[in-house]
């Protein structure tokens, strides 16, 4: 049986962990997707990254299949795909998801609390 540490642990290995620092670099590059995956009030409480996508981790799979009446069109297999969360948790668990699925260039930028902090853009 699988524990969540088991799931987390398999997605760290395939989803690769950027520093926010870099994060920050490819959010003013414009050529990055961001897609914040906590829930609504987390981030009506806090904000989230400026322009980012708001795409709950319970919903991503139904977002990412073009298949689905919910899949979001700003998705596509090949772009940037950069995901954030509280610490980081979710959004590896979301980007193993997503390249499971067929994305090609997902990455992990952590916790918003760290954007936040370090002066990434805000909404």
């Amino acid at each position: 049986m699988k524990t969540a540490q088991d799931y987390l642990a398999e997605a760290n290995a395939v989803v690769p962990k950027i520093a926010v620092k870099e994060a920050i670099a490819r959010h003013a590059s414009g050529v990055a997707l961001f897609i914040d995956v906590r829930d609504g009030g987390d981030i009506a409480e806090t904000g989230t990254v400026a322009g980012a996508l708001h795409i709950p981790r319970g919903f991503v799979e139904f977002a990412a299949d073009e298949t689905t009446p919910f899949h979001n069109a700003a998705l596509n297999k090949d772009s940037e795909i950069l995901l954030v969360c509280a610490a980081g948790g979710m959004a590896a668990l979301a980007g193993k998801t997503l390249i499971d699925m067929g994305y090609t260039n997902v990455s992990n930028a952590g916790g918003f609390q760290a954007w936040k902090d370090a002066g990434g853009a805000i909404e």
